[in-house]
């Protein structure tokens, strides 16, 4: 009898416990909740101009993401350096010019390098560039064959032909399709790309990467308040950005990310005013998604799946959404007056699409401040029907993904916006 109590009583345990775990997708459970006010200050003091959101909001906001949510960067680099590893100009059938800068990063007498790959049309003087990192090698976004095989530590995947967490010439073209190469150089941008492995390894150890380099005597993994990987891989874009500021054949540089690699381009376009404009694609929790919703991934699933990627400090909100005094429609009114765009897919569930155009709906108040346009109504546009103005927003058919589709968006809204 007993014996059974005790097989009830573990059983309930187990199913509260795979319940707490189930994502939420269904909008009437969304819970109450209202958006914190981005201008009103946390003494609660209304920011009616420019001059006060710069002065008094903006500062306090991105110290709350700093050091709540992404962490601090401990310090700053000892020296930092470049050199042109390979260039072309005769990549993609002679259309465009191909560049691979090796850029170095020394702390502490330790160095680490990572491989910027650059294609510019040919023929145009000071291109727009997109930057963002890959998730397997930069060879996976193209089947150039002079494109160089990273031999950082990469996820193993099958598909790929990743194996021994190292990847090989069988992955070589394999991500292409994510990445519109072509259809960038014929409508005048460049693309520039790292693998983010080489930045920070995204695994839960924090014995290699970026973050060695900062470690004082002894210590093995960042302080609480300290930056995660995702903060790492900002702080690497922001290095990408030096080399590419100061190469007089790029114009402007938009920050743009996927997934995880998306809330990576937020955040380096809040921490980092130099990047023209920031493009967040499928984003979602803990990146352009609304937290309090806790539709979809939730701070406490992420969390737990992903301790490396944020700050320890944001583990305080697990299951806690409702404490946080701010949501990341905040951070993305960091970004402003820079012009943004906010993407989703029907599919994507996981991401929260209705979440992700709310944030940017709410981050328009303070583009207002600046007399730009950005989401006036709390209604989702249809399906595959965007809407471009400095905050920009559009939701496709499809699923977790960059398409074709999607960067025909992001080429558009660039012409206006940001050439």
């Amino acid at each position: 009898m007993k014996c059974t109590l005790f097989l009830i009583v573990l059983m309930n345990m187990v199913q509260s416990l795979f319940a707490q775990f189930e994502p939420n997708y269904d909008e009437s459970k969304v819970p109450l909740f209202e958006a914190p006010d981005p201008l009103i200050s946390f003494k609660g003091e209304q920011i009616s101009d420019s001059l006060a959101w710069e002065k008094k909001r903006r500062p306090e906001l991105l110290r709350f993401f700093e050091q709540k949510v992404y962490g601090e960067v401990p310090e700053t680099l000892d020296a930092f350096s470049f050199k042109l590893l390979e260039q072309s100009d005769e990549a993609y059938e002679g259309k465009a010019r191909r560049k691979q800068i090796e850029i170095s990063l020394r702390k502490n007498n330790s160095v680490l390098t990572f491989t910027l790959l650059l294609y510019l049309p040919k023929g145009k003087i000071n291109a727009p560039v997109f930057l963002g990192y890959n998730f397997h090698g930069n060879h996976t976004v193209t089947a150039d064959l002079q494109v160089h095989i990273p031999t950082a530590w990469n996820k193993n995947n099958e598909d790929l032909g990743i194996i021994g967490n190292q990847a090989t010439e069988t992955s070589r073209g394999k991500r292409k399709h994510r990445w519109a190469i072509e259809k960038l150089i014929e409508n005048g941008f460049g693309l520039a790309t790292i693998f983010y492995g080489e930045v920070d390894p995204d695994k839960n150890d924090f014995s290699d990467g970026l973050h060695s380099l900062f470690y004082e005597e002894g210590q093995q993994r960042p302080k609480p308040n300290e930056w995660g990987s995702i903060a790492a891989w900002a702080f690497g874009l922001s290095r990408a950005m030096d080399y590419l500021e100061n190469d007089s054949d790029v114009s402007k540089v938009i920050a743009f990310g996927h997934s995880r690699l998306g809330k990576v381009a937020l955040w380096a376009g809040a921490t980092d005013q130099r990047f023209a404009g920031v493009i967040s694609n499928n984003s979602g929790c803990g990146g352009a998604a609304l937290s309090k919703r806790m539709y979809g991934e939730t701070v406490g699933r992420i969390n737990r799946s992903f301790p490396h990627w944020f700050s320890d400090s944001f583990e305080q909100y697990n299951e806690k959404e409702n404490t946080l005094p701010v949501d990341q429609h905040q951070l993305l009114a960091l970004i402003a007056p820079k012009p943004l765009y906010v993407a989703s897919a029907v599919e994507d569930r996981w991401a929260d699409p209705k979440g992700e155009f709310l944030a940017a709906h709410y981050a328009s108040s303070v583009y207002e401040l600046y007399g730009l346009d950005g989401l006036l109504h709390r209604q989702m546009p249809a399906v595959n029907e965007p809407i471009q103005k400095t905050v920009a927003y559009h939701i496709r058919h499809g699923q977790h993904d960059v398409t074709t589709y999607d960067w025909e968006q992001y080429i558009t809204w660039g012409r206006t916006f940001l050439e």
